[in-house]
């Protein structure tokens, strides 16, 4: 498998799984862009579908567009809180 595909697998199989919560540390990361954007409309698709809670690290500003909620964090500390409206 590609890392995408490998990628869309491991999500996949975590939403299965029926967990109330998902994790999700750089789940794009190591991917090229097509791969993250598949990525996250897979994340979004079964977020719509199970209901679940989705809390998700990442650097990438355009991948953080997909959330509800974006808190930053600087020095350690909670900079900011914005909410989609």
């Amino acid at each position: 498998l590609s890392g995408g595909e490998a990628q869309r697998v491991a999500i996949a199989r975590a939403f299965v799984s029926r967990v109330p919560y998902l994790f999700a540390d750089e789940p794009t990361g190591n991917l090229d862009e097509g791969n993250a954007e598949k990525i996250m409309e897979l994340i979004t698709t079964l977020h719509i579908e199970t209901k679940n809670t989705i809390i998700m690290i990442t650097h990438d500003g355009d991948i953080a567009s997909y959330a509800d909620r974006v808190y930053r964090l600087a020095g350690g500390q909670l900079t900011s809180r914005e909410k989609k409206q």
